[in-house]
């Protein structure tokens, strides 16, 4: 059966020129209540509405509807379907809407806001301490933030609904509540700010108030009843207590229209309108109990009637009419529409319907009529495309796509992209028209929001099925789809209290498998199982988390979630095997700060191989910032050297004796411990012992010379420095110093003290164990030439020529040649010599040869 033709719904405004239509979407007699009684709250782009009933108004009983109850909140569907139900306790209510992503924000008194899905599910947070103080008394809120205004009359802007703290805007002085408020939202202004409109109790003129100032318009019409910004934001409509409807632009510097509504009050136009919403942004619809009247910009107005009170939801391109019996789309018709259907029309669209029908009926008109817009074809072609994505009723869309396609068969070159697009979109778009889903969507508003938007609005109302199909039919990644019915489907399926550990393990089991085989048999491979298992951990399926976690590809995303479900080995073996030292070390410190210290180490300690990484970055992140704690980990593990390695490196650095020495008896013990370390014991024992010796001598010296920390060696060269030969002997004595060190210390530390009469004694006390030419070497290096001289007489025989050349005295190194009539190394010498003079005694000497 035919449906009735698209222009009998049409109606004509300035003269014919414009016409505008009111497409009945659904039937919703005896669904909805009175919506008079009631406050209510509608979501654009063809989304729910959200009813409460209004406390300041009497509800009759025993109506066919049942009524709700005081503090209940209740979502429809436009077809009138029930989505949610849920009751409110916290304080008064005093604003609903809605998001861009369809959740429903409620505002109580208190400042306090919840943001709910459609599966009743909340998040609750609040305005801040001023408006909690204060409280608010009304807002306004749109898709992406809201306004309050508190009790003390300040503006308080909220970016986004995830708890952000809310800005203030300039103060606009009010000493009252305004007769009317609104607000264009940012995207429709140029600033791409919040802009507030105010009409002030105590002033006829309205006030735009932003986040930098207040600005007053200076009008002198008001105060207004009504404000209603344009879907673009660059108009606005006033209405006036005497019932004028003046529509200026949003700059105030330009009147637009003006239009008397009491000229209606026959028709049902008494009293205060209703609601004044923006019909697209070239015409106002204001309503009164009965009647919905549409004013075009040259005063043209047209009027509709309901049997009752009615609901305006404003749309980007039009408006939606909830009434008692119906829900009805009012829009100005597009103008591919105009052209194709429009009696009389010339257009080539027009004519290129003409002839698909002619063709139809194999009336040979149709080829004339192809002939005659041949070089318009394709546009004719386009447009009649796009007409089809304009029409509610199926039948007219094919017959505008069937034309469309017997177009393009006289086209030699047309990409059928637009063609096939609209197809796939029509599709989409008549399966969530359909009243059981009840989202009478727009194509305009299907390619505004973008069909992902679409799809997670399925999925947030649980239509996983349609979503997923219509995921899969427009070549979209089903991830998100597939997360949320996996976490539906866990919700639903959450075990028993009564039920027993082995049934809920095999269910557990069951429910991994169903949806992990799901996820592969639909390309959901990129979903995060993170996500799912804390879901499932939530509803108190702990087995069941683990179990999915173990599918999750980034070891990032399932180490928190397992360290929160207090999965504390399972975490750190994860972060070990993932190689990532941060994620490493994150489960480490969460650990140190959650479970006692032995626990901790008990269970690096229990890991085995599997935790030696663990175990190793723990010592290193201990080394440098927590000393306290690395030892505590060494000795729960038994690891005596590692301790004294420790207690030594502590000792390095210690200023204060008694500590320092406490240490190192620390390190000894540790070390005599094993039994393989026994060298470094008796090592440890007798730096003890030196260090309290360098105490005893440092009270001997009245702390004048610092012995403390010193080596053997080092405290024998200091005592000689200072005069404390027997101190140094007792030393040498008691860490029984050999004599080879022993003389090196001394010979070094006389040289310095340039005590050359004391190293001459000291030479001569015994035969030296390190031979004399250490003593001419040493001496030389230092710049002891002269004295140095004098110990080359002790020296071995063959070196004595070569030790008095580095002294620098040639004459006695002649002279040993001769003394050995050795006359080679005295030529030598000789030529070696570094002056004339030199060489001439060197001949002599050589002379006196035989």
């Amino acid at each position: 059966m035919a449906s009735e033709h698209p222009t009998t719904s049409w109606q004509a405004m300035q003269e014919g020129s414009v016409f505008y239509r009111r497409q009945q979407l659904y039937t919703v007699y005896e669904k909805l209540p009175s919506l008079d009684d009631y406050t209510v709250c509608g979501c654009r782009f063809g989304g729910p509405i959200a009813m409460m009933r209004d406390p300041t108004k009497l509800v009759a009983l025993g109506r066919s509807v049942p009524s709700f109850a005081k503090n209940e909140v209740r979502v429809y569907s436009s077809a009138g379907e029930g989505l949610l139900v849920f009751t409110w306790s916290p304080g008064k209510i005093v604003k609903l809407g809605w998001t861009f992503d369809e959740r429903l924000v409620v505002l109580n008194e208190e400042g306090v806001y919840r943001v709910y899905d459609l599966q009743g599910d909340y998040q609750q947070f609040s305005l801040g301490a001023e408006a909690a103080e204060t409280g608010v008394v009304d807002a306004r809120i749109h898709g992406s933030g809201m306004i309050a205004l508190t009790g003390a009359l300040a503006l308080l802007e909220l970016k986004g609904f995830a708890g952000a703290k809310p800005l203030v805007l300039a103060s606009p002085g009010l000493t009252e509540p305004p007769h009317a408020w609104t607000i264009i939202p940012p995207d429709s202004t140029i600033s791409r700010h919040t802009e507030v409109l105010l009409s002030p109790s105590t002033s006829a003129s309205i006030f735009s108030v932003d986040n930098l100032e207040c600005v007053d318009q200076r009008l002198g019409r008001g105060p207004f009843l009504h404000l209603a910004p344009s879907p673009n934001g660059k108009s606005l409509a006033l209405v006036t207590f005497s019932g004028t409807l003046w529509v200026v632009s949003t700059d105030f510097q330009r009147n637009l229209a003006e239009f008397d509504t009491t000229a209606k009050a026959s028709e049902g136009a008494e009293g205060a309108p209703r609601q004044v919403e923006w019909c697209g942004n070239d015409a106002v619809l204001v309503t009164w109990e009965r009647l919905a009247l549409l004013v075009g910009p040259f005063g043209d107005t047209l009027s509709f009637f309901y049997s009752g009170p009615t609901f305006v939801v404003n749309e980007p391109d039009g408006v939606r009419i909830i009434g008692p019996d119906v829900c009805d789309f009012l829009q100005k018709v597009p103008t591919s529409s105009v052209n194709v259907f429009r009696p009389g029309s010339t257009a080539p669209a027009a004519i290129l319907y003409d002839a698909w029908e002619n063709f139809q009926r194999r009336a040979p008109k149709a080829d004339e009529n192809i002939r005659s817009i041949k070089p318009e074809l394709a546009k004719a072609v386009d447009e009649c495309i796009d007409a089809a994505g304009r029409e509610w009723e199926p039948y007219w869309q094919r017959k505008l796509l069937n034309a469309a396609k017997f177009g393009r068969s006289f086209l030699d070159l047309h990409n059928p992209t637009d063609f096939v697009h609209m197809g796939q979109t029509l599709k989409v778009l008549n399966a969530v028209r359909y009243y059981e889903i009840g989202i009478p969507l727009t194509y305009a508003q299907f390619v505004y929001t973008s069909p992902e938007h679409l799809v997670t609005r399925l999925t947030s109302r649980s239509l996983h099925l349609l979503a997923l199909r219509m995921s899969t039919y427009l070549s979209l990644k089903p991830d998100a789809v597939l997360k949320h019915w996996a976490c539906a489907k866990i919700a639903r399926a959450k075990s028993s209290a009564s039920a027993s550990a082995g049934d809920e393990d095999a269910g557990d089991d069951d429910l991994c498998r169903a949806i992990t085989e799901k996820f592969r048999s639909t390309g959901g491979v990129r979903v995060s199982f993170a996500d799912i298992a804390k879901r499932s951990w939530e509803v108190g399926r702990p087995g069941l988390a683990t179990k999915l976690l173990d599918f999750e590809a980034r070891a990032a995303d399932q180490v928190p979630l397992l360290l929160e479900m207090k999965e504390d080995r399972l975490a750190l073996t994860k972060a070990v095997n993932s190689g990532d030292t941060d994620l490493i070390y994150h489960v480490l410190l969460h650990l140190h700060k959650r479970l006692p210290l032995g626990s901790f180490f008990r269970l690096i300690e229990d890991g085995g191989s599997a935790l030696v990484p663990a175990s190793k970055l723990l010592q290193v992140y201990a080394r440098e910032q927590n000393r306290d704690m690395l030892r505590d980990f060494y000795y729960s593990d038994d690891r005596r050297v590692d301790s004294a390695v420790l207690s030594l490196e502590e000792a390095r650095t210690m200023t204060d004796p008694v500590a320092r020495v406490s240490a190192v008896k620390a390190a000894q013990k540790f070390f005599s411990e094993d039994k393989e370390r026994a060298f470094e014991a008796k090592m440890m024992d007798e730096s003890a012992r030196l260090l309290t010796f360098q105490q005893q001598l440092e009270k001997e010296t009245d702390g004048r010379i610092v012995f403390f920390g010193l080596s053997v060696s080092e405290t024998i060269r200091t005592c000689l420095l200072n005069g404390l030969a027997k101190r140094a002997e007792k030393t040498r004595s008691d860490f029984r110093v050999p004599d080879k060190r022993f003389w090196y210390v001394k010979l070094h530390a006389l040289t310095d003290m340039r005590d050359f009469e004391g190293l001459d004694a000291f030479a001569k006390s015994k035969r030296s164990p390190i031979g004399y030419e250490a003593f001419v070497k040493h001496l030389i290096s230092k710049g002891h030439s002269k004295e140095a001289s004098s110990f080359v007489a002790r020296c071995d025989v063959p070196k004595r020529v070569n030790l008095y050349v580095e002294c620098g005295e040639w004459r006695m190194a002649a002279k040993e040649c001769k003394d050995r009539g050795d006359k080679n190394k005295l030529e030598q010498l000789r030529k070696a010599c570094p002056n004339s003079l030199i060489a001439r005694e060197i001949e002599q000497i050589a002379g006196t040869m035989k």
